[in-house]
């Protein structure tokens, strides 16, 4: 049987801690379409680690999360500029033009999935014609596709950019956990000129939940009826904020998260293939051509190639030391 304990890290289970929050949410009745005691409590948590009054709401899924942010940010006929291998570029089966119906997205080029401040300010100085969609909002990606992580000065340095032609900006943190295990200061994206946050819950090791944050507040307007119509705005809504309450207060989305990147960098250091993106959160990108892949899988286990033709091993909070090292193994023999 195929083992896929690297294949991503949404293949892992939900944590102890997330699951126990779950059941302790399952009891007696509450008020639904996330106006329950659970979901202001979640909220609250998500607010205190960001350090900021902002809204919060809590969706069922990273594609709806980012789509539904953009077309809050982004009218039709305009752009989202992002990375050319973000998610919501290569990932997401033209969600954001769905649920933004019809905006469109401009990749930008950047080393290992980190947008290029010198490709952001010329994709900006483009002039607006009427065959175009232009561009009208920045969309992050931290930590990156590729695993890497951008420091607090690197966004300033993209959203002052953004923000000087207009553009508001959307962060999709996925892997947030990951870049704050890495050393991101969470705190400081209130002032970093973020629009819309995502929150990473899922492959935090959450069931499937992701925070969606509105540092402006002034987004929060009938932001909940946009929800009820992309279908994220579920009656039982305590179910998807009740893990973070586990996760949050326990100190287990970052501590978990600290786990994953330890044990990527535990694989990158038995590799025998070469690295070809920094080991900086929970992902090892190395080159391998495709008999190598073939002959890895031929053992049991599987992983992917990704965008840029590397071969991408993703850690989880569940991990093993052991699993690690017996890919470490299986590689070493293939190599």
């Amino acid at each position: 049987m195929a083992r896929y304990d690297f294949a991503s890290d949404n293949t892992a289970g939900a944590a102890p801690e997330a699951l126990d929050a779950l059941v302790q949410a399952n009891s007696g009745f509450t008020s639904g379409y996330g106006t329950d005691a659970v979901t202001a409590e979640a909220a609250d948590l998500v607010r205190a680690l960001l350090d900021s009054d902002a809204e919060v709401r809590f969706v069922a899924s990273g594609t709806a999360s980012n789509a539904i942010s953009l077309a809050a940010l982004c009218r039709p006929f305009e752009a989202v500029v992002a990375h050319e291998h973000a998610h919501v570029c290569t990932d997401e089966t033209g969600a954001p033009g769905l649920f933004g119906h019809g905006l469109g997205l401009i990749g930008l080029k950047g080393a290992s999935g980190r947008i290029d401040p010198a490709a952001l300010a010329q994709a900006l100085e483009a002039p607006d014609v009427s065959y175009r969609q232009s561009p009208a909002a920045l969309s992050l990606t931290n930590a990156t596709e590729y695993g890497t992580v951008y420091s607090e000065a690197e966004i300033l340095a993209l959203t002052r950019i953004a923000r000087g032609k207009g553009l508001p900006v959307h962060l999709d943190g996925a892997r947030l956990a990951n870049a704050a295990a890495s050393g991101f200061e969470v705190k400081q994206l209130k002032t970093l000129g973020v629009d819309i946050l995502v929150v990473g819950g899922t492959k935090a090791g959450m069931p499937p939940s992701e925070a969606v944050v509105l540092f402006d507040k002034a987004l929060a307007r009938r932001f909940d009826a946009r929800l009820k119509q992309a279908g994220q705005l579920p009656s039982k809504g305590r179910f998807l904020s009740a893990p973070w309450i586990g996760m949050l207060k326990s100190g287990a989305w970052l501590e978990r998260a600290r786990h994953a990147n330890a044990m990527a960098s535990r694989l990158a250091g038995l590799m025998p293939f070469k690295v070809r993106h920094p080991v900086q959160a929970n992902a090892v990108f190395v080159g391998m051509d495709d008999a190598a892949l073939e002959r890895l899988r031929a053992t049991g286990w599987f992983v992917y190639r990704f965008t840029d033709g590397t071969v991408r091993f993703m850690c989880s909070w569940a991990t093993t030391p052991e699993a690690v090292d017996q890919i470490g193994e299986a590689l070493k023999q293939v190599a």
